[in-house]
């Protein structure tokens, strides 16, 4: 009798095609996968709808990737997994499946770090992380000492970023940058973003605030508005 091999299976919010929004790749079309599933608990999260680890959004991997080459068709060969949270420890086995299928299609892989954690089986393998500093107005904390372990060991295949909402977020995500300067961490791109508020079109003052505050600390930051969201709308999901 032949044993069954269980089907890979994950939780997945959606998967759609558009560029990236945010950071040093800002305009790059990519694919993204939407893990369902986040404990981290960001107050002002704009996709709280993936918080629930919803049995109702399971899919298999093998649905997952027909999704992914549909949406593909052989041109964009990138992909982006965000979510969520898609380093909960729920979902890394099926994380780690979905990558190795990823890579055996030449696909380039980008994934969402929320800055809690450091998954080395998983950032061995992908291509490229962006890393989380959690603001105060977050609610959550980014431990500096967790920072200066990743920019170490994945520091050239990384960026470190952080959405700000006024001063002491800001000097917040400064405070970790000269913690890891202090301590001799590689140069890695540092970016960050001015929050939106729910239904905000464009927060013009306050990304002229940031901007005026990172010439005030020295100009340690690349500031990058978050595009799709100029361009569809802060609630505007799937762009």
């Amino acid at each position: 009798m032949v044993a069954c091999v269980p089907m890979t299976t994950l939780l997945i919010n959606s998967i759609y095609r558009a560029t990236e929004g945010e950071g040093i790749h800002i305009g790059i079309p990519q694919i993204f996968v939407r893990f369902q599933g986040c404990h981290i608990g960001c107050v002002n999260c704009d996709s709280k709808e993936t918080w629930d680890f919803d049995p109702a959004t399971t899919k298999n991997l093998d649905e997952v990737m027909e999704e992914v080459e549909v949406l593909s068709q052989d041109i964009i060969k990138r992909v982006s997994i965000t979510g969520g949270d898609p380093l909960h420890p729920s979902h890394i086995p099926s994380l780690i499946e979905l990558i190795k299928e990823l890579k055996a299609r030449n696909y380039y892989i980008n994934i969402e770090a929320a800055g809690t954690r450091i998954v080395k089986d998983v950032f061995d393998m992908v291509d490229f992380i962006s890393y989380d500093v959690k603001t105060p107005s977050t609610e959550v904390r980014t431990s500096p000492e967790l920072l200066l372990r990743f920019v170490n060991e994945y520091g050239t295949k990384a960026q470190v970023k952080a959405v700000v909402a006024d001063k002491k977020d800001f000097e917040t995500v400064f405070d970790a940058f000269h913690f890891v300067k202090k301590n001799n961490g590689p140069v890695v791109p540092w970016c960050l973003t001015p929050c939106y508020e729910p239904e905000e079109k464009f927060p013009m003052q306050r990304f002229q605030a940031v901007v005026k505050m990172n010439e005030d600390f020295g100009l340690p930051f690349r500031v990058i508005g978050q595009q799709h969201k100029w361009m569809f709308g802060s609630e505007a999901k799937q762009v």
